[in-house]
């Protein structure tokens, strides 16, 4: 119904922001991602999604394409409505989401409110064939994402996981490692890179 909206941010609260276009005040729910971009009085743009379900009509705005793409994937799944969805955008990244889909990281998950294991391990199985390896930015690029490579990838994860490293983390040292053929090789770099951030 609407692409996007360009206009004056009017105000910014904690989950929307209202943008005036056209002497029209639209009020979009907003990830907190998008919302720590927006400044009350300044112009931006926003994409939009218009959501209608049951008795609810809802106007949804990001900062990006690739976050409204990804918004659009996740409430697609069963049991995840649009507050779950903007949840785990606020938690996560996009490139975040789609590493931890590809390398069947549930523990990347564990940090968004109100979602559970069931539901993390649902978002993996339904999106698996709806992500690409672009939008996880695994170093390497395509060699990286091989499906064998993504099966180590997997693994090195799940063992940084079972040390003690939070899922995302763990997911985006994984994700920079350029190349490896055997999980031990990939832990190890994996390991290097989670030692230069900490």
């Amino acid at each position: 119904m609407y692409a996007h909206i360009r206009g004056k941010v009017e105000e910014v609260s904690h989950d929307r922001a209202v943008v005036e276009a056209a002497g029209v005040g639209y009020e979009l729910f907003c990830s907190a991602a998008t919302l720590k971009q927006l400044k009350a009085g300044e112009t931006d743009k926003l994409y939009t999604h218009f959501h209608l379900a049951q008795d609810v009509m809802a106007l949804y705005g990001f900062k990006s394409t690739e976050e409204r793409a990804m918004f659009r994937r996740l409430i697609a799944v069963t049991r995840v409505g649009p507050k779950l969805a903007l949840s785990v955008l606020g938690a996560l990244s996009v490139a975040d989401i789609a590493a931890a889909i590809l390398t069947e990281n549930a523990a990347a998950f564990d940090r968004v409110p109100g979602m559970g294991r069931k539901t993390a391990a649902r978002v993996l199985l339904e999106l698996k064939e709806k992500v690409t390896a672009d939008e996880a930015q695994f170093s390497g690029g395509e060699a990286a994402a091989a499906p064998g490579k993504l099966d180590l990838r997997s693994e090195a994860v799940a063992a940084l996981v079972s040390l003690g490293y939070d899922g995302v983390s763990a997911g985006r040292a994984v994700a920079a490692v350029k190349e490896g053929d055997k999980v031990e090789a990939i832990i190890m770099a994996a390991l290097r890179e989670l030692g230069r951030k900490g």
